[in-house]
């Protein structure tokens, strides 16, 4: 049996050249407080809505 590495190694090696991209996303989830009023349904949910129905 091998004992681990003192030097931890990463997934795998880089290419030359390349770069690491970072870029912030948005989950699209916003806080909404306990106390605001019921949001209405908008135009596409109400046409879904209604082609539910028929």
């Amino acid at each position: 049996m091998t004992t681990p590495s003192s030097a931890p190694r990463g997934e795998r090696a880089g290419r030359p050249g390349t770069q690491w991209g970072t870029v912030l996303r948005t989950t699209g989830e916003h806080l909404v407080p306990d106390d605001a009023p019921t949001p209405h349904a908008n135009r596409r949910a109400r046409r879904a809505a209604a082609r539910r129905k028929k």
